[in-house]
């Protein structure tokens, strides 16, 4: 691991932690303002009325999704996303944000209650196991499990190439071809039972990978 893939980790733990206050900041300015534009990348995957966020983050997608008129449920570890995310979502008209704290790899609710489970920009966790096991039992039969873990900037502006350069220094993105990220990240949903598909969406001269796992 690269010298700043280490520290990167860390101070994005500090960012989701006592530092959430400043996360949305540093996250459009790391992505040239497309971090949201990415992760909305995940809606049209969707499937049914009941969904279930892990690592809700600040509420983002959240706020998207019930705009929507969808069953949105949020999970994350970390109280203080949790009272950005219920903050945010309190302040507008939609239904009383159902947010939980709590851990993917024990997720409090009971089997089959959702159709879609997703998760945008997750760290390892979303491969672990437990939390594939998790997702895997609190998904409907023929439910998807989506997860957007990575994106590139694939721009030529001067400041693209530059964002680019250093999100693969960092580790952000990978350096191998697409095609080899694709089928590395198949393989631990294959391995937990899902049928496993790769979507690869451009959004603003960047390109996102999208796992579509189904539960069958």
């Amino acid at each position: 691991m690269h010298p700043l893939a280490g520290l990167l980790r860390f101070i994005f733990h500090l960012l989701y932690h006592p530092f959430a206050w400043s996360y949305d900041i540093v996250a459009a300015t790391v992505s040239l303002g497309r971090w949201q534009d990415w992760i909305r990348a995940v809606v049209p995957f969707i499937k049914g009325p009941h969904v279930l966020e892990l690592g809700h983050g600040p509420g983002h997608l959240q706020r998207i999704l019930l705009s929507r008129g969808l069953f949105v449920v949020g999970l994350d570890e970390s109280r203080q996303m949790g009272r950005i995310a219920k903050k945010r979502l309190s302040g507008s008209n939609y239904t009383q944000p159902k947010l939980s704290r709590g851990l993917a790899q024990a997720i409090p609710f009971s089997r089959g209650s959702f159709e879609t489970v997703l998760s945008t920009f997750p760290s390892n966790y979303i491969f672990d196991p437990s939390t594939l096991q998790e997702v895997h039992r609190t998904l409907r039969n023929g439910g998807r499990f989506i997860v957007l873990p990575v994106a590139w900037i694939i721009g030529n502006k001067p400041m693209e190439r530059y964002a680019a350069g250093l999100f693969r220094v960092t580790g952000q993105a990978p350096s191998e071809p697409v095609e080899i990220v694709s089928e590395r990240l198949k393989q631990p949903f294959l391995q937990a039972g899902f049928e496993a598909k790769i979507e690869q969406v451009e959004v603003k001269s960047s390109l996102v990978l999208i796992v579509i796992a189904e539960k069958r």
